[in-house]
């Protein structure tokens, strides 16, 4: 009996091991899966980030609130036309300017002195026609004209009319060069990249600044990488990354303007035209109008402006 009763716990013991041992087994089995579902949903997190598009992102960084605010400094002041409508400025080097002007039965593409003012020579066009922005590649000039989808192709040597052409955009406004691609603006917020030799767009990008498209994009110049682009109605200049079209910065020069009609000149127009000697590092801004053109130098702002006031001052 004894030995009877003994048998029957060690097997009540042997039961309970197993037991145990199951329950133990089914718990790591558990994590197992808490832990494999987990992971998935993390490189399911993962995927889903890297699948943000590039325009997800550009979004994004138009709320950047450390976007930096430059003022300037006079370096010097050049006599400019006080009759010339300036819708395109252009450095040629050798202290040499191309301007394209604008209105109708006024408009021209003009060789301009620098130093002077002196218009050396000049191309008038067409009374129908309204000059708009103009840039320089290689030795050809090329123009676009207002509210048409028509331009223009010029010699540099003497501004005779080698070709008419037509372009893509909405409306001519401005353009620029890198020296391989057109950058245009057609007074929206869109800023074009075109094949300079079959005048096809081949890229868009539409600039924001906290949430808001940047309408009005006119005079446009390529400096060291940036397209800089004068915001029309404003004393605004806006710097573009031609990559991704992200704003890299803001130019605020609402005091030359100001300057301009404390010392009588009543009346000029807007801030328009700026051009960039790149051997020497000058940049050079004019308005239409205009009795001067100025040399600036770029120096961070001092005074801080927050988003709501950079809208009020820079998107019309």
């Amino acid at each position: 009996m004894a030995s009877k009763s003994y048998r029957k716990k060690t097997y009540g013991n042997r039961s309970s091991s197993r037991s145990a041992s199951s329950m133990a087994s089914a718990k790591h089995l558990y994590l197992r899966k808490v832990f494999i579902l987990i992971t998935i949903i993390l490189l399911v997190c993962v995927i889903l980030a890297l699948g943000i598009s590039s325009s997800t992102w550009n979004k994004l960084s138009s709320v950047d609130h450390s976007l930096q605010l430059y003022g300037y400094q006079v370096v010097n002041e050049f006599p400019h036309d006080p009759s010339a409508f300036t819708q395109g400025l252009v450095y040629a080097g050798n202290d040499t300017l191309f301007e394209s002007t604008g209105l109708y039965k006024h408009s021209s593409v003009r060789k301009v002195a620098l130093r002077t003012g002196k218009v050396e020579i000049l191309q008038k066009m067409a009374d129908s026609y309204f000059g708009e922005g103009l840039t320089l590649l290689g030795e050809r000039l090329f123009q676009v004209t207002w509210l048409t989808n028509v331009g223009f192709i010029y010699d540099r040597k003497n501004l005779k009319k080698l070709q008419q052409f037509s372009h893509q955009m909405e409306d001519g406004w401005g353009l620029a060069t890198d020296g391989k691609i057109l950058y245009g603006s057609d007074g929206t917020s869109t800023l074009y990249l075109i094949d300079p030799q079959t005048l096809i767009v081949t890229k868009k990008h539409v600039i924001q600044f906290n949430g808001h498209n940047v309408r009005y994009l006119n005079e446009l110049e390529y400096i060291d990488g940036e397209i800089w682009a004068n915001i029309w109605q404003t004393d605004c200049i806006v710097r573009i990354s031609p990559n991704n079209g992200t704003i890299l910065g803001w130019i605020l020069l609402k005091d030359l303007r100001e300057e301009l009609i404390a010392a009588g000149n009543n009346g000029i127009d807007v801030l328009n035209g700026i051009a960039w000697d790149s051997d020497h590092n000058r940049i050079f801004v004019t308005g239409k109008l205009w009795p001067k053109l100025y040399e600036i130098k770029l120096h961070p702002g001092k005074k801080h402006y927050d988003n709501g006031v950079i809208e009020q001052l820079c998107l019309p």
